[in-house]
């Protein structure tokens, strides 16, 4: 069955599909994440595109379009394709994003065509939660796909080019997004090779936990049914470190550590312009055993 396709949806304002894509590679030292997120009930669409450069600077944009038309994986200059469903995507953009370093705000050229190759299996997160506590997260797009992948291209970044060959990690979701109905949440993922990756979402509504992800061994997906997730956050609010003790549904365990590497956060604001919540949205260095790799961590935390 293909699921890469803009689902049928009923008649909640803030029904939404979205998808996502990150990416790091480790030679250039350069993160990047983006997201189109399509809301037809309100003929909208949703998007940001970021990178995180060597020198810590933050190049990106975080906006939103209407549409008049059947909607498109395209934002803002930003398009999705579709190259073989489930298998290969192809990212593309050329205009202007803003460069953020410390207090300066200038104008970056940029343009990037980039192919993501997937390498294992597209994980549902169904396989972990039901039930009454899927119930629960039905605010946050219940239905819920990851997957992730080698991405490979080029980068143009005010005149200056770069060869893309990283990993990454790819999220397809959709029904109802309200960014600001969870009192947290964190997302996070880790590519320690070609075979062995790991996502874990922690979902936090009310005084119930919903922990859901995945472990790809280089064989199969295994479900991730518990996750205790020890955090160290910065003056600011953003997290520096994590222990993490995971368990997947046959009970076996995995240990890791997390060091937080570079940063950015995105304001999600209500309908008046004031800020609720914010997400941090960060490069994560994960060990377990005597392994080690690359991801994101993301951390959703509501302000009140």
């Amino acid at each position: 069955m293909n699921t890469d396709i803009i689902h049928g949806f009923g008649n909640e304002l803030d029904w939404s599909e979205s998808f996502y894509f990150s990416l790091y590679d480790r030679e250039n030292d350069i993160l990047s994440f983006m997201r189109i997120g399509i809301k037809p009930n309100r003929r909208m669409k949703e998007l940001f595109c970021f990178f995180i450069m060597p020198d810590n600077s933050l190049v990106g944009k975080k906006g939103h379009e209407g549409y008049a038309i059947f909607p498109s994986f395209t934002a803002g200059g930003l398009t999705f394709t579709i190259l073989k469903p489930e298998k290969l995507w192809r990212l593309g953009f050329n205009g202007e994003l803003m460069r953020i370093s410390g207090a300066s705000k200038t104008p970056s050229s940029v343009a990037f065509d980039l192919a993501f190759e997937t390498l294992n299996p597209v994980f549902d997160y169904r396989g972990c939660v039901s039930g009454e506590k899927e119930a629960i997260s039905r605010t946050v797009a219940s239905e819920h796909l990851e997957q992730f992948g080698k991405v490979t291209g080029i980068l143009s970044m005010d005149g200056k080019e770069y060869r893309i060959n990283g990993l990454g990690e790819r999220d397809h979701s959709w029904g109802v997004r309200d960014w600001n109905a969870p009192k947290m949440w964190a997302w996070l993922n880790c590519q320690f090779n070609e075979r062995c990756a790991l996502n874990v979402t922690k979902l936090v509504m009310g005084s119930v936990e919903i922990d859901a992800g995945y472990y790809y061994d280089g064989s199969a997906n295994r479900p991730i049914v518990r996750a205790k997730i020890d955090t160290t956050f910065a003056e600011d609010g953003s997290p520096d470190s994590l222990r993490m003790e995971l368990t997947d549904k046959d009970g076996r365990r995995y240990s890791l550590d997390t060091e937080v590497l570079k940063k950015a956060v995105l304001p999600f604001q209500s309908p008046d312009g004031k800020t609720l919540s914010l997400l941090h949205e960060t490069l994560g260095k994960y060990r377990m055993r005597d392994m080690m790799g690359y991801g994101i961590v993301e951390y959703l935390i509501r302000k009140n």
